[in-house]
């Protein structure tokens, strides 16, 4: 994984006069190498495709770039399906994973003809009644206390997601019945997950019901689709997900628990652009109280991972890369929260007024998790393309847009 910045403070410099501070930057070459990392790692399944989840980076240009390395569009909601559409998405490229799904929602994704995947049994009446049902359905299994989660997406057992092994075993013998020919299946169960045995676990969990529903039904999966969750080093002692190692668990599993070879598909997002983002701030003012804060134009809007859960990411002051951190700060920004903080306690060289900030790892859940409180716009959001020119791929918000939706 990319542990630098691909830029420097003459970069900063010379784009912020075209675009202020706060801005994403985003790392093209890099979001590239990871798509090819991945595919190169699953080459030994020969349908093995990653659907990229919309929902980490939902950006256009950033759709392209990954559709372009030959992966799908995970998508979550009727937004999300109308942004693959302006891609010209549709078809077995969309994987549509919903909950608690709206009528609309999954008419649109039956007119893209995207592979659906249920999250709940009674889904399966709602979904003939509201959009009538495909030749080709996916199943979302929650294995409930067979497998842990985390502190981000729950205890399997206590999440809202997904069905149990009786339902999923239910539901694909009621979904032939109704005339459906071709089945999927599907787990999602842990979030930002750095150990490669705590996802085989999970595999093996779900490779084991694909067992039992070949024996109990005589049904033949046509995909499996591990979920995503791989995660990123965000902390400077973390070690990267070993890619190779779990991919060749994930081979050795299949083919001694199952008699056939489904493709396996994945749903990674974080793992393909979160390394390669970047929030680009400047420092308007420090103070000192019982703690010296660091006040920067960026706030909990622009990056909300800190101020939700304590989520770490790195910080890197421009042109004191290899200055020695002398002091302890707390990076802050103004809205009226006293979470809006992206590091607490954090030793950062000597940082004055005018000093601009990095905040690594930024490209997934960022970006996409910004909010208006406060009356806070969201930055703008900038692409560092493979000859290293930059390109706006998404213009600042202006006060004009907040008041637009008033009637």
């Amino acid at each position: 994984m990319n542990k630098g910045v691909p830029f420097d403070l003459d970069f900063v410099k010379r784009i912020s006069k075209d675009y202020p501070t706060p801005f994403y930057v985003y790392d093209e070459k890099g979001i590239e190498q990871a798509a090819q990392t991945i595919k190169h790692a699953f080459s030994w399944n020969k349908n093995f495709k990653n659907y990229f989840a919309v929902k980490a980076l939902p950006n256009p240009r950033i759709l392209r770039i990954v559709l372009d390395q030959g992966m799908g569009l995970d998508c979550s909601s009727l937004t999300e399906l109308l942004l693959a559409g302006k891609t010209k998405t549709s078809g077995q490229a969309i994987m549509f994973s919903s909950n608690d799904t709206a009528a609309e929602d999954y008419q649109k994704a039956r007119e893209l003809d995207a592979i659906i995947n249920l999250d709940d049994i009674t889904h399966l009446d709602f979904l003939e009644k509201v959009a009538g049902l495909p030749e080709l359905l996916c199943f979302r299994y929650n294995p409930g206390a067979l497998v842990q989660g985390n502190t981000i997406i729950g205890h399997p057992e206590e999440a809202k997601f997904g069905m149990t092994k009786d339902q999923i075993i239910e539901a694909v013998n009621l979904a032939r019945q109704k005339g459906v020919k071709r089945f999927g299946l599907h787990a999602m169960v842990i979030s930002n997950n750095l150990d490669p045995e705590v996802a085989l676990q999970i595999v093996n969990v779900l490779f084991m019901l694909a067992k039992e529903i070949y024996e109990k039904l005589q049904v033949k999966l046509e995909f499996i689709n591990l979920g995503g969750g791989i995660g990123i080093p965000y902390k400077p002692q973390d070690k990267d997900f070993d890619i190779e190692a779990f991919s060749g668990g994930v081979k050795d599993l299949l083919r001694s628990t199952l008699s056939y070879e489904p493709a396996i598909y994945m749903e990674c997002g974080r793992y393909i652009t979160g390394p390669y983002g970047y929030l680009v701030a400047t420092v308007q003012h420090i103070k000192k109280t019982y703690k010296t804060y660091i006040g920067l134009d960026a706030s909990m809007h622009n990056l909300m991972r800190p101020g939700m859960y304590g989520a770490y990411h790195r910080i890197t002051v421009l042109g004191k890369e290899n200055a020695t951190p002398k002091k302890t700060y707390d990076v802050t920004g103004s809205l009226c929260e006293n979470n809006d903080k992206f590091a607490i306690d954090r030793a950062l060289p000597e940082i004055e007024i005018g000093d601009i900030v990095v905040i690594h790892d930024a490209g997934a859940h960022g970006h996409a998790m910004g909010f208006n409180y406060n009356g806070k716009l969201r930055s703008a959001e900038l692409l560092l393309q493979n000859d290293n020119s930059v390109k706006l791929i998404r213009r600042a918000e202006t006060a004009d847009d907040y008041f637009a939706t008033i009637v």
